[in-house]
């Protein structure tokens, strides 16, 4: 996705929800480099769900190395052989129908987001989208999102099955590294859930 635009501070716990997406979309997008996953090794968690999700990642991450995440990526995402698809059409429609699809091109249209030149992937990946929603809250696409917006890209590009999908990721066969992604994306989409469900009489201004 690309933006050019300046844009005004975000709240904390809203930069922190940023984060968290952008960190999912860099693992999700492409295998980690080194630095990348040193960053993991390096995290450190809580008691809650999430937290011990963080936790866990650190650990795995401490005892794996490039090589090995690398195989695990191309082994769950890449190639026709993949365990799993990572795409919004392929859980909500069981193929990678264009109706989906079509609809994310929409409101990507009306948010003024456009694809990389040098994107390959499909709109609908996960990666993608979770790049999308880091974009909409701290304003790259332009100015910051208000929370109704978000919500509403949430819900019918992301809620409705995400969280399988990040389940899925935790139980498949290939999946040791990125088991504890998987943990920590769904326990994330949780989170989200919860906080847009709080915002259900709040309106976009």
């Amino acid at each position: 996705m690309t933006a050019s635009v300046a844009h005004k501070p975000v709240p904390d716990e809203d930069q922190l929800r940023a984060d968290l997406y952008a960190f999912l979309a860099a693992l999700l997008s492409a295998p980690p480099p080194k630095s990348l996953l040193d960053k993991c090794a390096g995290l450190r968690g809580d008691d809650t769900p999430l937290g011990q999700a963080v936790i866990a990642l650190a650990r795995v991450s401490r005892a794996t190395s490039v090589n090995a995440v690398e195989r695990e990526f191309h082994g769950l995402f890449a190639g026709g052989g993949s365990e799993l698809l990572p795409y919004a059409s392929c859980y909500m429609t069981g193929s990678h129908k264009e109706s989906p699809r079509a609809a994310l091109r929409n409101d990507m249209n009306k948010l003024r987001i456009t694809r990389a030149e040098n994107g390959f992937e499909a709109d609908d990946n996960i990666a993608s989208l979770c790049e999308m929603m880091a974009g909409q809250i701290t304003g790259r696409f332009g100015t910051s999102v208000d929370l109704g917006r978000q919500k509403e890209f949430y819900n019918r590009h992301i809620g409705p099955w995400a969280k399988q999908l990040f389940s899925d990721l935790e139980a498949a066969r290939t999946s040791v590294f990125y088991a504890s992604v998987g943990a920590i994306g769904r326990a994330f989409m949780d989170i989200e859930r919860n906080a847009f469900r709080m915002t259900a009489g709040q309106t976009a201004s």
